[in-house]
């Protein structure tokens, strides 16, 4: 027999109900540090990579996930004009581009012949901005009367006015005829390639023959124009 007040009659402690698989926790208020933002709920954009925003709602990945961002990176759409040149450069004939070229090449030559810049004084236009303020001579200046002699079949002339220019000139024809070759015929010519090693040569040498044909003792004047 079990005496009233016993062992067996000590109040047992309260065990909490379990929670349903389905039950919400609810949040308390939001504890912050001084100056810390707010927290933003929705669609409001979240920081990325690179600190570019993306959705909060992109699928897959936590903010900050390349993959959530990129999926959620929407390209923008091309403008009309764009639209409308890529159509037409889908619809050219293949001859159409070099042939356009060409007609740009022979524009200025006819504008050279038709001018004839060797008659032209020094302040007439168009003019070098630089040679008509401070008398220097500028890397381009003597380039279109360069091309008129060498039209005229003068070399001479068209060397001293700009000696770079008739050294490059036979390398720039060929060029073109490589590529509207090949563009418009299918034609195999090798293609002419110029490593940066090499335009870095020839911007450097054009920088020295420009500070040399503006120096004022001979034989640098012969190349003063």
């Amino acid at each position: 027999m079990t005496s009233v007040g016993g062992p067996d009659a000590r109040p047992q402690p309260e065990q909490a109900a379990p929670e349903p698989a389905h039950a919400v926790p609810q949040a308390g208020p939001a504890v912050r540090e001084p100056g810390e933002a707010a927290p933003q709920f929705g669609h409001a954009p979240h920081p990325g990579p690179e600190g570019y925003p993306y959705p909060a709602g992109a699928q897959g990945g936590q903010p900050g996930d390349p993959a959530a961002w990129a999926a959620a990176y929407q390209a923008p759409q091309p403008d009309r004009f764009s639209l409308f040149v890529a159509r037409l450069y889908d619809r050219a004939p293949r001859w159409a581009v070099p042939l356009a070229a060409l007609g740009c090449i022979g524009a200025a030559v006819a504008y050279t012949l038709v001018a004839d810049p060797t008659q032209s004084s020094a302040d007439a236009r168009p003019s070098c901005l630089l040679k008509l303020t401070t008398g220097f001579t500028c890397p381009g200046c003597g380039g279109t009367r360069a091309a008129w002699y060498l039209l005229h079949g003068d070399l001479g002339a068209a060397a001293r006015h700009h000696l770079l220019f008739v050294f490059a000139v036979p390398f720039l024809i060929y060029m073109y005829v490589a590529w509207a070759g090949r563009t418009a015929f299918g034609w195999r010519l090798p293609q002419l390639q110029l490593s940066p090693k090499v335009l870095g040569l020839f911007l450097a040498a054009w920088g020295v023959f420009t500070v040399v044909r503006n120096l004022p003792w001979e034989p640098f004047t012969l190349f003063q124009v």
